[in-house]
């Protein structure tokens, strides 16, 4: 891919015309890279949106499939397909977070899990708005504290979401005026 090349990332992509709303992207998107016929997947719920490194606007849709899904990679935007206990983005065997500050002055984690996959006998390295989404399903699922620290309010952990996206939002929305 141009953008991100071998960086692990859930299935996804830009919304075409003919997707009605997010989870309909997110489907298409789940079939054309990994096979997932999207009649095999129940849609839970979307989760509060991110912002990637190019600015773009990520709603992540989460939902159940089958344990016995079997991908097929789209080898022109896959090379591999691997699974992670949810647990793990809350009690991960590697993990390192970095600390930083958006342009409007907020401070927020930069999250980092490296995930040992046994059938492949391959580490993966997990950051970046992947691990973040990942860590707030967890953290919602599991409602504990991780073993590391975390800027999220887990008593109030949808409000606390929502401020730090509009945290997020404000900072991209000045650095962008400031470039006008």
């Amino acid at each position: 891919l141009r953008r991100s090349p071998g960086e692990v990332c859930f299935p996804g992509g830009k919304s075409e015309a003919s997707d009605k709303d997010e989870i309909d992207t997110a489907l298409r998107e789940a079939k054309e890279e990994v096979g997932l016929e999207p009649e095999k997947v129940e849609v839970i719920c979307r989760l509060v949106p991110g912002i990637d490194k190019m600015n773009y606007l990520v709603t992540p849709v989460v939902g159940f499939i089958e344990d016995t899904f079997q991908a097929t990679p789209n080898p022109d935007e896959v090379s591999a397909v691997f699974v992670v206990p949810l647990e793990y983005f809350v009690k991960p065997l590697n993990h390192s977070s970095l600390p930083y500050a958006t342009s409007s002055g907020h401070s927020s984690w930069m999250h980092c899990f490296m995930y040992h996959d046994q059938e492949h006998q391959t580490s993966f390295k997990i950051w970046g708005l992947t691990a973040h989404f990942a860590l707030f399903l967890a953290l919602a699922v599991y409602g504990e504290r991780p073993t590391f620290a975390v800027d999220y309010d887990i008593d109030n952990l949808a409000s606390s979401a929502e401020n730090n996206f509009m945290n997020l939002y404000a900072s991209v929305s000045k650095r962008k005026k400031s470039n006008l």
